[in-house]
């Protein structure tokens, strides 16, 4: 076994267990992988933004269930939520029903909007902040979204290649993740 130090790539390497396997999976495929699309990037930012005092288990035992309620993601359907979607989403018991994370998953998809028509994209907006601090996106985050402290924005950026850190250099993942040239990565 390959001995890391003590990161989310130990936990799952050192704990194969069959109800870890949705960690693996995550883990394997997709955490620290940069993102091509707005959508894709949303649908992200609504997991880390509902994980917010939970167990990711749990997110991602419902992962499936959010991309349904979340329209696929879909940036321009979600911030068309009107009252009927919100309440419709507060009796779904496939995810996390929590009033202040809903209603800032509306909202962020209708400030995405507004990047979208500034910057031509999320993904462009995101492109522009590289190379920041954590306290400095965090700051940012703040400012322009809801529901987005220090531990949403950090693994936000990190799970979409915007941060170092998601797998230790000695993970079998970090040269998978290197290959996709995620923006950290770009810049050392």
């Amino acid at each position: 076994m390959i001995e890391l130090p003590p990161s989310y790539c130990s936990f799952v390497l050192q704990n194969p267990k069959p109800e870890n396997e949705l960690h693996r999976i995550y883990h394997d495929t997709q955490y620290g992988y940069p993102l091509a699309t707005d959508n894709e990037l949303f649908g992200r930012l609504i997991l880390e933004i509902f994980q917010a005092g939970l167990n990711w288990g749990l997110i991602l035992k419902k992962q499936k269930n959010f991309e349904n309620a979340f329209q696929g993601y879909d940036i321009n359907k979600v911030a068309a939520f009107n009252q009927a979607d919100f309440d419709k989403l507060m009796q779904d018991t496939g995810i996390v029903r929590n009033r202040l994370k809903i209603n800032a998953a509306i909202n962020n998809a209708q400030v995405i909007l507004g990047l979208q028509h500034t910057h031509g994209s999320f993904k462009n907006w995101l492109d522009t902040l590289d190379a920041r601090s954590l306290p400095e996106y965090t700051k940012i985050f703040k400012k322009t979204f809801r529901f987005t402290g220090g531990e949403i924005v950090n693994e936000f950026l990190m799970s979409t290649g915007y941060l170092k850190g998601a797998h230790v250099e000695g993970c079998p993942v970090y040269k998978k993740v290197l290959k996709k040239q995620p923006l950290w990565h770009k810049h050392q």
